[in-house]
């Protein structure tokens, strides 16, 4: 992300495509000239005025609402002026058009991706946890992962981060004062029960990693890829598993070419499926990409799906999938067919034996799906929380840890129980972006899309 100033800018802020209302949102710091030369009038605050959007030749590009939200009571903190008008493209590209040539007087740009929402962070009006959820409610897959996000972005988490961030401010307050007179040491220990204040963070420190962990998996899901043998019943599973007929099944081997993709959810857990094309030697040349780009996604996987014939098991390039064990524990055999099983000794213990069929079985292959992703049904996560939240937390735990060792009576050291409590502190602040660095802050807002 580019370094941004605070020159007015505009974007769409509507999905592209068509739809019943289209969205164009300015924001700067001062829009009250702009505004009057675009629209002719001042607007009152928060007040949502009809009229015409006129062109630079006085035609009517549509007619629509506009909304003036005076600073600082807006998303951003600066002025912002919304226009909506009709979803077309070409009616919201020529509004844009003209706020663009209208605003070059006040140096108007056009917004770069998640522009709004840093300058919505950089005003204090939401911190980095809650920005990120902004995109998160965006790309929600499900409801489970809807309402974890909307938590997050009314800060819930930040207030779980917030709290103990405070906590642990307050010992260290106690601990420094009490560097200055070290006859008191112990007795500071004793009086303040700063080793049980610290025992209740770290318990409540890990807590949060625990439902932290619950929502990293509640917005990642699972990248799960069926492989194995020609007719193993990849295409079958798929469909099985989505309810729906995705896959061209036959007896035919070779009959995927080219990998099938689809999202399903398991108790709000995105699992994103892919079919591939059946692994065998071959000389069809389409055939061959296909089994090529097998291996590539296989490289890929959260989670290989070994899929196996139990009729016919003996199939020497299992092996090769089996390999992926030595580097990735994340490979799972299941057997296919059981419906046309008479013995089914062959089955190894750890594999999950399934009809795609009949649907035998596949509740037992969720379950270890939803298990593999590090879900506990019993604990839905009231927050999404993303990689970089769970490496700060355990930081935070580490240095946490630390302290309580350098409290401990054979290691009182409280200048290093102060230090300790020092790191545990900023890493918590890296969360909310209290104590973030400029190029963390680009990666995460150019995730975003453009108006937002």
């Amino acid at each position: 992300m580019q370094p941004l100033n605070n020159d007015p800018i505009v974007a769409i802020a509507t999905a592209p495509g068509r739809g019943g209302i289209g969205v164009v949102r300015i924001s700067g710091t001062t829009l009250g000239p702009f505004i009057y030369a675009l629209l002719g009038r001042n607007l009152v605050p928060r007040h949502a005025t009809y009229l015409d959007f006129i062109d630079q030749n006085k035609q009517v590009i549509d007619q629509g609402i506009a909304i003036f939200f005076k600073q600082p009571n807006s998303y951003t903190g600066e002025d912002v002026l919304e226009l909506q008008g009709h979803g077309g493209p070409a009616v919201l590209q020529q509004l844009l058009k003209r706020c663009l040539i209208l605003g070059t007087d006040y140096r108007m740009r056009l917004a770069i991706p998640g522009e709004f929402t840093q300058r919505a962070f950089l005003n204090d009006k939401i911190d980095l946890a809650q920005a990120e959820a902004v995109a998160d409610l965006i790309d929600a897959t499900s409801e489970a992962a809807a309402r974890a996000a909307v938590s997050s972005l009314s800060g819930e988490f930040s207030r779980h981060i917030n709290t103990l961030a405070t906590s642990i401010v307050h010992l260290r307050m106690l601990v420094e004062a009490t560097l200055d007179f070290p006859e008191e040491e112990i007795e500071f220990l004793e009086k303040y029960q700063a080793c049980n204040k610290l025992d209740a963070m770290i318990f409540g420190l890990e807590k949060i990693i625990s439902q932290s962990r619950q929502g990293m998996v509640l917005r990642e899901g699972l990248h799960v890829v069926f492989a194995g043998a020609p007719n193993a019943g990849k295409s079958s599973l798929l469909n099985a598993l989505t309810g729906q007929d995705l896959a061209i099944v036959t007896d035919i081997a070779g009959t995927t070419r080219d990998k099938v993709s689809q999202v399903i959810h398991l108790q709000g857990v995105p699992i994103t499926i892919i079919d591939t094309a059946g692994l065998r030697d071959t000389n069809d040349t389409i055939e061959s990409i296909g089994i090529s780009r097998t291996w590539a996604e296989i490289e890929k996987a959260d989670v290989v799906l070994h899929l196996i014939d139990a009729t016919n098991p003996a199939f020497e390039l299992d092996n090769k999938i089996e390999v992926k064990r030595a580097r990735q524990s994340r490979v799972l055999q299941v057997f296919n067919k059981q419906d046309l099983l008479t013995d089914s000794s062959h089955v190894p213990n750890d594999a999950i034996s399934i009809s795609a069929k009949t649907g035998a079985g596949l509740a037992v292959l969720k379950n270890k799906l939803l298990e593999i992703a590090g879900w506990n049904p019993g604990q839905e996560s009231p927050w999404l929380a993303r990689q970089r939240h769970i490496d700060s937390l355990e930081q935070s735990r580490m240095h946490l840890l630390l302290a309580q060792v350098h409290a401990a009576e054979n290691d009182r050291v409280l200048d290093l129980f102060a230090e300790e409590l020092r790191l545990a502190h900023e890493c918590l602040g890296q969360i909310t972006g209290k104590m973030t660095a400029d190029d963390l802050l680009g990666e995460i807002f150019s995730s975003f899309c453009i108006g937002k």
